[in-house]
């Protein structure tokens, strides 16, 4: 909210700047417009000042032309007069009459010209005067004019940048404006993005402290209940416990492993590579082993020397051994890197090693010392690296003493601590850091010293390159005890830190522990390799809803047909029962039947002795069939039929038999057997129909339920949908109104402002027009 007012403040500050140019711009068009104004009359004026000048010049033209023919006459005068003169002196005795004629004539003359002599120097004077007139006004239109041109000049070229620069600040305003109109949109998207982030968040945050709050009764509920006690709380106790197996803390310590033994094996190849050279040295300087034989102290100090690799070989078989113990299936604590031990002891005997050397290169410096052409310079080297020697000496029986104490607590557990390793780690990486120190120094000895053995005259090539050597030796020392140091420095909290101790305890390790603590890997390794099954193929999304679609309805249709199937079973063990009945009903009918034979048959037999002959003979001598028994049952029907008084199955039923007809109870027996068959039959058809009826309404009432349920389920999901909605239309119209009462704000403001531009701009008008008359006022004046 903060940066949409500074946006809206910095757009009114922008509008009121707008406004001010366009008032300025609008003064400026007026102020050019009259200027244009003043340059037109001027030029009007010129312009009759020039037709004025042309009409004068004709004028003068004129009266010039008009000068001339006078002077010309007056020249004829003269001539005349003089012609007649001389004519007069000559005749003045013919006549005075003719000499009066000629005197009163030449005084005519002579009025007229003296006339036209004064008529032409008055003319004379005046077109001198209207020239130099006219040659002043012209003289100061020019002037006026080339002022106001340069004036107009002037002012256009300002009316151009004003122009110009109001164009750019329009634009660069609108730009600004569009900007920051943008600017505000992103705002305001972003702070709506973060109110509804904040309020996510804020029910995340309310959903996790209702978690954690049930989380945390559950967990102290079954910590009441099922923990007898809390071992954690005490020491004793939990130091039994078993910690777990840290994989990370073990690939931590397998690289800084891997780190440290490249730097090792530098550090060994520096000292073997120091120590051979200066044995090489030794042989050379002072004294040259192949001219003279070397002195008893540099012998042995050589000899010394000689089974350097004896100690220095060991450091890098012992950390390789160090490296190799530490796997991904091992525990990595002081308590259980029993190769350190090792690694310690070879240290211990390569410091030893130091020790026994240091008098005799103490005393091989002083021999050189001692050397005829020794300067006092060289000497004050070798004094240099003599406590060079003692320093380096005394720095890895240090780092001696430190790595034995890291070594105690792998053979014996109480034997340091805990407190106490993290300050024997400090102590160890301020030693390495003093260590690469004195190596340094040593190094800028040695390489003074072979710069001032160079301007010996006795220098040797063999000497300078095994000096070469040396040095090259140290400066490879001094990078690799930096690279430790530095190393140490920077996992110094790695060193520190305790990987395996129970929880809520600083306790070491125990060798006996990190033996459970491998067999419990072991076994949850196994545990999960155990677990471990394949995946079963998934199946595609569409793939799955319509095997679902096909499973919803093959169970839907599966019920409907289980319940016919049903339906359909308990209908054949009823046809199966009546099936029975009637089975027995037919056997009885045929039993009844061949009774009825009998007894018809003895009938005939009976009727035949009675009529006096057999009933084949007779049924012979009358040429009929011999007797059937459909034939006599269709007959009996007959006759039954014709003897019942009504048509109803009742009727024939009530109907009482004639005494001639002996099988009217088979017939209406078997009228009421196929009438009840019948109607049975029609009735189980029926009952198929209604129960197939009642099975599909069934399936499409499940159908429907179901329909109505997902439909109440997608109503309830667009009511939520609605609430939304409404909540964010109120939300939308809150922030509706609040920009509408900030942009009325703004409108009056611009209003109120164009409003005192207004009034600023009647002034400047007034002065304007004050200023307009002053000037013509001042014009006429002049």
């Amino acid at each position: 909210m903060a940066n949409v007012t500074d946006l809206q403040t910095k757009y009114s500050k922008l509008a009121q700047e707008y406004s001010k140019l366009r008032a300025q711009n609008q003064v400026l068009k007026k102020a050019v417009v009259d200027e244009q104004a003043n340059s037109a009359t001027l030029k009007e004026q010129l312009k009759q000042r020039d037709q004025s000048l042309r009409r004068q010049e004709q004028e003068m033209d004129s009266l010039s032309f008009r000068n001339q023919q006078l002077a010309k006459r007056v020249e004829l005068l003269q001539e005349e007069l003089t012609a007649s003169e001389t004519k007069g002196k000559k005749g003045k005795s013919k006549a005075d009459s003719p000499s009066q004629h000629g005197l009163q004539t030449q005084s005519v003359f002579n009025e007229d010209l003296q006339k036209k002599i004064e008529e032409n120097e008055r003319l004379h004077i005046q077109f001198y005067e209207a020239d130099e007139q006219h040659r002043k006004k012209e003289a100061e239109l020019k002037a006026r004019l080339e002022e106001l041109e340069k004036g107009a000049e002037q002012h256009q070229t300002a009316v151009d940048g004003l122009a110009k620069k109001y164009v750019e600040t329009i634009e660069r305003l609108q730009g600004d404006k569009a900007r920051l109109e943008v600017k505000a949109e992103s705002l305001e998207r972003e702070a709506k993005e973060c109110r509804v982030r904040t309020e996510e968040c804020q029910q995340q945050l309310r959903r996790c402290q209702s978690e954690l709050h049930r989380q945390m009764k559950q967990s102290s509920s079954v910590i009441q209940e099922k923990v007898p006690f809390n071992d954690t709380k005490f020491s004793d106790y939990n130091s039994l416990n078993v910690p777990a197996h840290n994989r990370r803390h073990q690939l931590k310590a397998r690289d800084v492993a891997s780190q440290a033994l490249s730097f090792i094996q530098d550090l060994v190849a520096a000292l073997l590579n120091f120590h051979s050279y200066t044995e090489q040295r030794i042989h050379i300087y002072p004294l040259d082993s192949s001219i003279e034989p070397i002195s008893p102290l540099n012998q042995k100090f050589s000899q010394y020397l000689h089974e350097n690799a004896v100690y220095v070989r060991p450091l890098e078989d012992s950390f390789v051994q160090l490296y190799q113990s530490i796997t991904e299936d091992t525990v990595t604590a002081l308590e259980t890197v029993v190769k350190l031990r090792d690694f310690a002891v070879n240290f211990s005997s390569y410091a030893h090693f130091l020790l026994k050397i240091l008098p005799y290169q103490l005393k091989s410096l002083e021999e050189e010392c001692e050397a005829p052409l020794c300067t006092a310079a060289l000497t004050a080297k070798n004094q240099e690296l003599q406590s060079d020697v003692k320093k380096v000496t005394s720095v890895f029986e240090k780092l001696q003493n430190y790595i034995n104490l890291l070594a105690l607590p792998c053979v014996r557990q109480d034997a340091m601590p805990q407190t106490s390793i993290s300050a024997v780690f400090t102590q160890l990486a301020a030693c390495l850091h003093s260590l690469h120190d004195s190596v340094k120094e040593m190094s800028k000895h040695y390489n003074q010293k072979a710069s001032l053995e160079q301007e010996l005259p006795t220098i040797t090539q063999k000497l300078c390159t095994t000096t070469e050597c040396l040095l090259g030796s140290l400066c490879s020392l001094t990078s690799s005890t930096g690279k430790i140091a530095t190393f140490f420095s920077n996992n110094l909290d790695f060193f520190t830190s305790s990987g395996y101790s129970p929880r809520g305890s600083a306790v070491t390790l125990n060798p006996l522990q990190a033996e459970s603590m491998l067999a419990n890997k072991k076994r949850a390794a196994a545990y999960m390799q155990a677990l471990k099954r394949p995946r079963a193929p998934s199946v595609p999304y569409r793939e799955a809803l319509s095997n679902r679609r096909i499973l919803t309805s093959s169970t839907e249709s599966r019920e409907g047909l289980t319940q016919q199937v049903q339906q359909s079973l308990e209908k054949i063990a009823r046809l199966e029962q009546e099936k029975e009945h009637w089975l027995l009903e037919a056997q009885l009918g045929k039993v009844r039947l061949e009774k009825e034979n009998q007894r018809i048959a003895e009938l005939e037999a009976q009727l035949a002795a009675a009529l006096g002959g057999s009933p084949d003979s007779q049924r012979a001598a009358a040429g009929a069939p011999p007797p059937n028994h459909e034939d006599a049952e269709t007959e009996q029907h007959a006759a039954g039929q014709q003897t019942t008084q009504s048509t109803s199955l009742v009727g024939m039923l009530c109907t009482t038999p004639a005494v001639e007809d002996v099988g009217d109870e088979e017939s209406r027996e078997q009228l009421i057997k196929s009438h009840y068959m019948s109607r049975v039959g029609e009735l189980t058809t029926q009952l198929q129909i209604s129960d197939s009826k009642a099975v599909h309404f069934h399936s499409e009432c499940r159908a429907l339920a179901k329909r109505l349920t997902i439909a109440e389920k997608a109503r309830e999901t667009l009511s939520e949908e609605i609430k939304v909605a409404n909540q964010k239309i109120s939300h939308l119209q809150d922030e509706l109104t609040t920009t509408k009462r900030s942009y009325e704000d703004q409108l009056s403001m611009m209003s109120d402002h164009l409003c005192s531009m207004n009034e600023t701009l009647s002034k400047q008008r007034e002065e304007i027009d004050t200023l307009k008359l002053g000037s013509k006022v001042e014009s006429l004046l002049i």
